[in-house]
C-alpha cells in the first residue's frame, strides 16, 4: 500500500543526539539510540472517522521522534500498518450501507491527505492487513504447532468443506510465558483486574467461554456468515487484531527494533499482546522501547469514534485553517500528556505561527520589515537557538520546551533568522 509524499526535511548544522524517550514498560527514560538505523513501528488506523486530532497527536508525537534521529544523524526505518479488516469498521460500514472495501480506502485516502497536509514523515512500509493475509495465518499456524494457539467451540461459525464447524483460535498466554522472552503485563506495568477491566473495555472477550484463561486474546476468527474471510490453513476466516501488528512489524523489521509507539489507549491489551505473539513466534523481544502518546478530549470527553466528539483535521482544513497551526497547536502540548482541545488552543497556535513568520521570515522583503520594526535592534545567537532547540526535544521530546525557545527568540534580532527558520522546519516540521 502506498503511504503519502514525503516532505523535504533541511539539514541543519551540528546535531542533535539520541533523544530520551519515556518507556511505558519501565516507566523511566530511557536512550532511543539504535545500534544502526532507528526502527519504529507505531500501529496505524482502522480507517473510519480518518483523520481526528487524537489520531493527528500520535502520529506528530513519532514525527518529532523521527526527525530528532534523523537531526542526530541516524537513517530511519519506520513501519505502519492500517487495520483494513476489524470488527468496527465493519460495524460502521453495515451502519452507513457502504461497503466495507469502499468505506476503508476512502478512509485510508483521507488520512494520507491530512498526513501530508500535517507534513507527518510517511512509513517506509504502509502495509494494509488485507496484504498479508498469508502471512498472518502462517504465523498462527506456527504459534499453534508450538502448543500455544487452542480452539474454542464457535457455533456461530460456518461449516468447513468437509462438514466441520470452524473454530475461533486463542493465543496461550501461561504457555507462551513458558515457553518465550515474555511476561504478561510486562509492557503495561498493569496488575490482573486492571487488565481484566481494560481487556474487556478494549475489544477482548474476557467471558468467553471454553477459553483457558480470560485474558488469553484472539487469533484468528472463524468466518460467519456475512463477514469478510479468506480460506488459509487455520481454516477460513480473519486475523484478530494483536496478531496483525506483531507480523507487520517483525516482517517489516525484525526482533528487537528501537520504538514501539501508539497512543496510551494501546498500552493494554493491544501492546502487550503483540509483545506477546511476537516473542512466541522470534524467540526475541519485539522492540526496546515502548512510546505512548496522550489523549486529546474535546468537550469534556476523551476524543473517540464512540462519544463522537472528534475534531477531524480535513474538518478544520475545510475551514481554511492553516495545517502549520494544527500542528504547532498539537505541539503545544508535551506528547505524553492528556489534554483537551479548545478553540483557544487554535488561537494561540495561529499567533504564534504569525509571530514565528515575521520574526524568521526568509524572504528579503519580510526580513527588511522585520528588522526595522525591532527597535532597540538585540542581537541574539541563531546557533545558540538551534542548540537550545536541540536541547529541548532530547528530553523525552519536549515540544513545549520547544515552542517557548523559538518564542523567546523572536524577541530578539537574530544574527541568522533563515538558520531559525531552517531548524524549526527540521525539527519542528513547521516551514515558515
Amino acid at each position: 500500500m502506498r503511504a503519502w509524499q514525503h516532505p523535504v526535511v533541511p539539514s541543519v548544522p551540528g546535531h542533535s543526539d539520541a533523544p530520551l524517550l519515556h518507556d511505558t514498560a519501565t516507566d523511566v527514560l530511557v536512550y532511543a539510540q539504535p545500534a544502526d538505523v532507528a526502527r519504529l513501528y507505531v500501529c496505524g488506523i482502522t480507517p473510519y472517522d480518518a483523520t481526528h486530532l487524537g489520531h493527528a497527536n500520535t502520529y506528530l508525537a513519532f514525527d518529532t521522534l523521527q526527525r530528532v534521529w534523523l537531526d542526530a544523524g541516524y537513517k530511519v526505518h519506520y513501519a505502519q500498518n492500517v487495520t483494513d479488516v476489524d470488527d468496527p469498521l465493519l460495524e460502521r460500514a453495515a451502519a452507513t450501507g457502504v461497503d466495507w472495501r469502499e468505506l476503508a480506502e476512502s478512509q485510508v485516502e483521507l488520512f494520507r491527505t491530512d498526513m501530508a497536509a500535517l507534513r507527518i514523515l510517511p512509513p517506509n512500509d504502509y502495509v494494509a492487513v488485507t496484504e498479508v493475509i498469508d502471512e498472518i495465518s502462517a504465523a498462527v499456524c506456527a504459534l499453534a504447532d508450538a502448543g500455544l494457539a487452542y480452539a474454542v467451540d464457535t457455533p456461530d461459525a460456518l461449516l468447513t468443506e468437509s462438514g466441520e464447524r470452524g473454530a475461533d483460535l486463542y493465543f496461550d498466554n501461561a504457555a507462551a510465558e513458558e515457553a518465550a522472552p515474555w511476561r504478561l503485563g510486562d509492557e503495561s506495568n498493569l496488575d490482573r483486574s486492571a487488565m481484566l477491566e481494560l481487556f474487556a473495555a478494549r475489544g477482548g472477550d474476557p467471558d468467553r467461554a471454553g477459553k483457558r484463561d480470560a485474558l488469553d486474546p484472539l487469533l484468528w476468527r472463524a468466518a460467519r456468515e456475512g463477514e469478510p474471510s479468506w480460506p488459509t490453513r487455520v481454516g477460513a476466516g480473519r486475523p484478530g487484531w494483536h496478531i496483525e501488528c506483531s507480523v507487520i512489524a517483525l516482517k517489516e523489521l525484525g526482533t528487537d527494533f528501537t520504538v514501539q509507539g501508539g497512543g496510551s489507549d494501546l498500552v493494554f491489551p493491544h501492546h502487550d499482546m503483540s509483545a506477546g505473539h511476537a516473542a512466541a513466534l522470534s524467540g526475541h523481544p519485539l522492540a526496546g522501547v515502548y512510546s505512548h502518546a496522550g489523549m486529546v478530549a474535546y468537550q469534556g470527553e476523551k476524543m473517540s469514534k464512540s462519544l463522537g466528539n472528534l475534531v477531524l483535521v480535513s474538518g478544520l482544513r475545510a475551514e481554511g485553517v492553516d495545517p502549520r497551526a494544527i500542528r504547532l497547536a498539537l505541539l503545544s502540548e508535551h506528547y505524553r500528556s492528556d489534554w483537551e482541545w479548545t478553540n483557544a488552543t487554535l488561537e494561540a497556535a495561529q499567533a504564534r505561527l504569525a509571530r514565528w513568520g515575521v520574526a524568521f521570515a526568509t524572504d528579503q522583503a519580510s526580513t527588511d520589515a522585520a528588522t526595522d520594526a525591532a527597535e532597540p535592534a538585540i542581537t541574539g545567537s541563531a546557533n545558540a537557538v538551534v542548540q537550545q532547540l536541540r536541547d529541548a526535544l532530547h528530553n523525552d521530546l519536549d515540544t513545549p520546551g520547544a515552542l517557548a525557545v523559538i518564542d523567546a527568540a523572536t524577541a530578539t534580532l537574530s544574527d541568522d533568522p533563515a538558520l531559525i527558520a531552517q531548524a524549526i522546519d527540521a525539527l519542528l516540521g513547521v516551514q515558515l
